[in-house]
């Protein structure tokens, strides 16, 4: 068998010791033996170092000290990768049994390729699938017009992360797809039908905690892609699909931050300009009307519904965990 690529993967974590162990192990766990590991830790106070020193024989190199956030801890293991094929995975999400294989048998197919994703599942606190994130073919015109990747499923080539540079610390929640469109104009990148992780939703998360200042930063990407040389005709073309989808995404993460007002405007300008986009979340739009007309206690058995629909066909979650610490189902 000819020799395998090193993959390099970054785990940064702050005060996330409930899960950190399970993630933990999701990478250890995987059956590719060309593995480099790492983990940032933001000096938590929760335990978190505690858990990874017990696998620190197994890591390439981790740390425990102050940082300002997670792009730049993310940074910090990507300065110190060896591997020809890197990614990150945060400390609530886990990846799936043959994950890592299955992104380097792409890249090994296709060269050229700078970047592979997949769909992911969205799980909760207790490891219950609650949604299946499907991706499809998407390219750099897609990226622009906000058909977002599913991070825990994004593998890299490291040449061409190098190429178009680490995560950008000046963004906090969209920082991922600000790289992604930086790195799709180096290379080709391609989506892979499977599930290689799940991605965690739950009170502390990010995409939850904060998740208007998601919608924010999307408009941010718009203020940015304009001045890029390398997407400015694109911008042009794709100019009044890419406003959709940045407003789309405000009125998603401000319905989801509890403010149906502010989302409905969203929305609203989403369907301005130009409606596909918009009525790609028409049951959304629909619940952010019922709350402003007090029918907000609909939304139980609105997600109840919505859940029972597709449940029964979801795939099941498949993580690692040792006998000391089984995650409780």
């Amino acid at each position: 068998m000819p020799d395998l690529p090193r993959v390099t993967v970054v785990t940064p974590s702050y005060n996330q010791a409930a899960f950190l162990e399970q993630t933990m192990l999701s990478v250890l766990g995987q059956d590719y033996p060309n593995l480099e590991y790492m983990v940032v830790d933001g000096a938590s106070t929760d335990g978190s170092p505690e858990i990874i020193r017990k696998y620190a024989d197994r890591l390439a190199w981790w740390v425990s000290e102050k940082d300002h956030g997670q792009g730049e801890a993310i940074n910090k293991g990507f300065g110190r990768a060896t591997g020809e094929i890197v990614a990150w995975l945060n400390s609530d999400d886990v990846y799936q049994p043959g994950a890592i294989a299955a992104a380097v048998e792409a890249f090994r197919e296709q060269p050229e390729l700078g970047l592979v994703f997949s769909d992911v599942l969205a799980i909760d606190g207790e490891n219950n699938v609650l949604n299946l994130m499907r991706c499809g073919d998407w390219g750099l015109d897609e990226l622009m017009t906000f058909h977002i990747l599913n991070q825990p499923g994004v593998f890299m080539r490291r040449a061409v992360l190098e190429q178009g540079g680490y995560l950008d610390p000046n963004y906090h929640y969209m920082l991922d797809t600000h790289l992604w469109l930086r790195l799709a104009q180096f290379a080709p990148m391609r989506y892979l039908p499977r599930i290689l992780a799940a991605g965690r939703f739950h009170a502390q998360a990010k995409n939850l905690a904060a998740a208007p200042r998601f919608g924010e930063e999307s408009l941010r990407l718009v203020a940015w892609m304009q001045t890029q040389p390398g997407l400015a005709e694109r911008f042009r073309r794709l100019k009044r699909r890419i406003w959709a989808g940045a407003y789309r995404m405000n009125g998603r993460y401000y319905l989801d931050g509890g403010k149906p007002w502010q989302a409905l405007k969203f929305y609203f300008k989403s369907l301005a300009n130009y409606p596909p986009t918009a009525l790609s979340e028409w049951h959304r739009m629909v619940y952010a009307a019922l709350c402003l007309v007090g029918l907000e206690r609909l939304k139980p058995v609105y997600y109840r519904l919505r859940r029972g629909v597709r449940v029964r066909s979801l795939p099941k979650l498949e993580s690692f965990h040792n006998s000391e610490n089984r995650p409780e189902k």
